[in-house]
């Protein structure tokens, strides 16, 4: 049997994997995203541990990155605001070390691949997958194909009106309080707030603004690229009550302009939690693993 390694690459935490599937995850460890040199070598050491070598690994990292392979720095983690992380060969380091074919993408999609191969979007060719936490980031297929072009999606960094009554000033470093992400992410609510999102009792009025934004940010999605579900992930989305807080301001935001009985009659089936819950991240790299190593078979 062929065993495939996922790294979940976050700009928080690691996690690192070995296995086939959800059914069947043989290792797992989580670690703090340290400095480049000392996590790396935390992710090499990992796979060098196993008893059983793997075929393939697969990595879904925070970004941005770079995904063109004819690209002088293909796999590299490029403009981050991570601190120490910027123009890092992420993707390089680990395939040197190892000597495994390398299956490399954002986080986000990595997590799509997972939720459309064992999760929420299974049977589904075109879909949306958000995360809501220390960023929002996006991903999904279109037409059965992982986003990609220019470089990548940047659906947390779509513009988004900030609230008339709303005076934060958001934080988004490169956008302030101008897109979804420097309005909607975990560290927005904690400080508009000055709390923790984890603390907010449900009835907080925290969670209408949040679901206000994340409902605006999804509904210009939902018009650009139609899918035919959204998945909502992240942290922020740990807080089952916002699910259908969001769902009636999407609906309440299109108007019935979309005239699909998915939206108009079964929201809370279009709008949904991840199916393999926060193991989506990790589950998605394994499924890039398996991917790139059937190409290259």
């Amino acid at each position: 049997m062929s065993f495939y390694g996922g790294v979940e690459a976050g700009g928080t935490k690691f996690v690192c994997a070995v296995g086939t599937g959800p059914d069947d995850l043989r290792a797992i460890e989580r670690f703090p995203t340290t400095t480049p040199d000392e996590t790396i070598s935390r992710v090499i050491q990992f796979f060098r541990s196993q008893p059983e070598p793997v075929t393939a690994i697969g990595i879904g990292s925070f970004g941005p990155v770079d995904l063109a392979p004819q690209s002088p720095t293909w796999g590299f983690i490029t403009s981050t605001p991570k601190p120490g992380w910027r123009d890092t060969d992420l993707r390089g380091r680990i395939q040197q070390a190892l000597q495994v074919p390398i299956g490399f993408d954002t986080d986000v999609n990595a997590a799509a691949l997972g939720e459309q191969r064992w999760g929420a979007a299974r049977g589904l060719d075109t879909f949306l997958y958000l995360t809501v936490g220390t960023g929002i980031g996006g991903g999904g297929v279109v037409g059965g194909h992982l986003m990609h072009g220019l470089i990548h999606p940047e659906m947390g960094h779509i513009p988004v009106a900030r609230r008339p009554d709303d005076l934060f000033e958001g934080t988004c470093p490169y956008h302030g309080y101008g897109c979804l992400e420097g309005l909607a992410c975990g560290p927005a609510v904690e400080r508009r707030w000055g709390a923790p999102a984890a603390t907010l009792p449900a009835d907080h009025p925290a969670w209408e603004m949040e679901a206000y934004y994340l409902a605006r940010g999804l509904a210009s999605l939902i018009c650009t690229l139609s899918p035919q579900r959204v998945i909502l992930a992240g942290g922020i989305m740990h807080r089952e009550h916002l699910y259908p807080m969001v769902r009636k301001e999407v609906q309440t935001w299109l108007n019935g302009y979309v005239q699909s009985p998915a939206i108009l009659d079964r929201i809370d089936q279009y709008i949904v939690p991840p199916g393999l819950g926060d193991r989506a991240g990790v589950l998605g790299a394994i499924a890039l693993a398996e991917r790139s190593a059937r190409e290259r078979s």
